[in-house]
C-alpha cells in the first residue's frame, strides 16, 4: 500500500529538505515537498490520503501550530514531527495533544521509514471506515434488498451485473414484493445515477391523463394545457424511467410507448417537434405478460421490446428466513419515527413468522413493525412511571398472527383488547382464551381467513 501513500514533507532547510524527500523515494512514497508550512496547508484537502513529516522550528508557522491546524481539519490525520532541538518537555506535550511521532534529529533513514510506514497503515485504516460507514449509511437509506437466503443473494448478483448496461428491464413480482426496490438499486449501482430516477404508475393514471403525463405538452394542446409541460419520459433523460403496473397501460399509449423505446425519441402532445431521450426504462408486472391469458390487451411487440431482461422477484413465502429480518429492520425504522422502545421478539414468535401461510411480502412486513412498536412499547415519559417488574416490553405477534396462552407465572402488561381496537378484520388480533393479557412466553400461529373474518375458532 506504500506505493501509493502520499507524504507532505515539511522542511524550511532545502538541503535537508531535498535529502529526506529522496530517502522516502527510496522507500517507495510518493512525496510532496514543501518549504513553508502555509504552502503544505494550503495544498492539504479533506480526505488526504496521506501524512504528513514536518520540521518544528520554521519560520511563519512552525510544526507545532501546523499540526493544530491539521487537527482542526481532520483529527485522524497522522502528523510526524522532525526537530534538531531534542527538547523533551515539547516531545511530551506533542504527543500528549495527538502527534503520531516525535523523532529528534539526527536520525536514521530506517527510523523514518519505519514510523512513515506505520502513520501510513493507520490513515490507509482510517479511511477505509469512513468509506464503510458512508457506504452503510447510503445503504440503510436507500433500504436495499434485506434477505439472506440463496434467492436473495442471486437476485443482488444478477442486478450488479446488469446495473450498469443500458438494456432495458422487466420486473415481475407479487404486489408489494419490491419491484420499485429494484429499480432504484438498478438506477443507483449503475452509471446513471447521476441523472434523474422517475417512477410513474400507470394504474393510477386515467388514460386521458398518462398521455399528457408521459410525452408532455405544449401551450394549447388541449383545453386547460396553459403552458408548457416536461413529460416523464424527456424529464427521464439520462437517468432511468420506471413504469409500474405497466399491464394497465392504456392500448393507445402502448403503441406511442412501443415508437420511445425503439426510436428514443418523443414527440410532446401540441407539437411536430421530435426530441431524442437517453434513457433506461425498467417496467414492472404483478402478472405475467408471457401468459397469453394474463396479457389480456397487452401488446405482445411490447411485452417483447421489455423482456430483453427480465427480474423476477421471490415472495416472502419461498425466502421465509428472511422475514425476521425485515421484521426488525422495519421495527427499528417504526421505534425511531415514533419515538418509541425498540420492540423485542420472543423466540416463539420469530421462529413461527417462517412458518406463516398467509400471503407475505414487504409491504405487509412494514406493517407489523409499525403495529407492534405503537402497541408494545411506550414513550420516554410512560417509561419513566412504570414499575421495573413491568418494565420489559415483549413484542406481540405480527399483525394476521394469533397469540395463545401458554403456562406461565409472568404476564406482560400490554392487554390484547387493546391493540383490537380501530383495526380492521385483516389486521385485527384475536385472543385465545379471551383475557386481557397475554403470556410473556406466548407463542403464535397464523391467523386462519375464517378467525379473521370474524367467526370462531373450530
Amino acid at each position: 500500500m506504500t506505493d501509493a501513500a502520499s507524504i507532505f514533507l515539511v522542511d524550511d532547510d532545502k538541503d535537508l529538505l531535498r535529502a529526506t524527500k529522496q530517502t522516502l523515494e527510496l522507500a517507495g512514497f510518493s512525496v510532496s515537498a514543501f518549504s513553508s508550512a502555509v504552502d503544505a496547508l494550503a495544498a492539504l484537502t479533506p480526505d488526504f490520503p496521506g501524512i504528513i513529516v514536518s520540521d518544528i522550528r520554521m519560520p511563519q508557522m512552525d510544526g507545532l501550530q501546523l499540526f493544530d491546524r491539521v487537527q482542526r481539519q481532520d483529527q485522524d490525520l497522522p502528523v510526524i514531527l522532525v526537530t534538531g532541538h531534542g527538547d523533551i518537555p515539547v516531545a511530551v506535550k506533542a504527543i500528549q495533544q495527538g502527534v503520531y511521532d516525535f523523532i529528534s534529529k539526527p536520525f536514521p533513514a530506517d527510523r523514518l521509514v519505519q514510523s512513515v510506514r506505520r502513520a501510513v497503515e493507520k490513515r490507509r485504516l482510517v479511511l477505509e471506515n469512513r468509506a464503510l460507514r458512508k457506504a452503510s449509511e447510503q445503504v440503510r437509506d436507500d433500504l436495499p434488498l434485506i434477505g439472506q437466503t440463496p434467492a436473495m443473494e442471486r437476485l443482488r448478483h444478477t442486478l450488479r451485473q446488469i446495473a450498469d448496461t443500458d438494456v432495458d428491464v422487466l420486473v415481475t413480482g407479487e404486489t408489494g414484493s419490491g419491484k420499485e426496490v429494484v429499480a432504484s438499486l438498478l438506477h443507483q449501482w449503475g452509471r446513471r445515477k447521476a441523472g434523474n430516477f422517475v417512477a410513474l404508475n400507470c394504474g393510477a393514471l386515467p388514460e386521458t391523463v398518462i398521455e399528457s403525463e408521459l410525452f408532455g405538452h405544449e401551450p394549447g394542446a388541449f383545453t386547460g394545457a396553459q403552458k408548457k409541460r416536461v413529460g416523464r419520459i424527456e424529464h427521464a433523460s439520462g437517468g432511468t424511467l420506471f413504469l409500474d403496473e405497466i399491464e394497465s397501460m392504456a392500448p393507445s399509449t402502448q403503441v406511442q410507448m412501443l415508437r420511445v423505446l425503439e426510436m428514443r425519441e418523443v414527440t410532446p402532445l401540441g407539437t411536430n417537434e421530435v426530441r431524442p431521450v437517453d434513457l433506461r426504462v425498467v417496467a414492472a408486472a404483478k402478472v405475467d405478460l408471457g401468459d397469453p391469458r394474463q396479457r389480456g390487451d397487452f401488446r405482445e411487440d411490447l411485452y417483447y421490446r421489455l423482456n430483453v431482461v427480465t427480474i423476477s422477484i421471490p415472495p416472502l413465502r419461498e425466502r421465509r428466513d428472511d422475514i425476521p429480518l425485515l421484521f426488525g429492520y422495519f421495527a427499528e425504522r417504526a421505534a425511531k419515527r415514533f419515538k418509541r422502545d425498540m420492540p423485542v421478539a420472543s423466540s416463539p414468535c420469530t421462529g413461527i413468522c417462517r412458518i406463516t401461510t398467509g400471503p407475505a411480502t414487504s409491504a405487509s412486513s412494514r406493517i407489523s413493525p409499525n403495529a407492534s412498536c405503537l402497541a408494545c412499547s411506550s414513550s420516554p415519559a410512560a417509561r419513566q412511571s412504570r414499575s421495573p417488574a413491568t418494565s420489559a416490553r415483549v413484542c406481540p405477534c405480527p399483525i394476521g398472527w394469533t397469540v395463545t396462552r401458554q403456562a406461565s407465572s409472568a404476564t406482560c402488561s400490554t392487554p390484547m383488547t387493546a391493540m383490537c381496537a380501530g383495526r380492521s378484520r385483516n389486521s385485527a388480533f384475536r385472543e385465545r382464551p379471551s383475557t386481557t393479557s397475554c403470556s410473556a412466553t406466548a407463542s403464535c400461529v397464523p391467523t386462519s381467513r375464517r378467525a379473521m373474518s370474524g367467526t370462531s375458532p373450530p
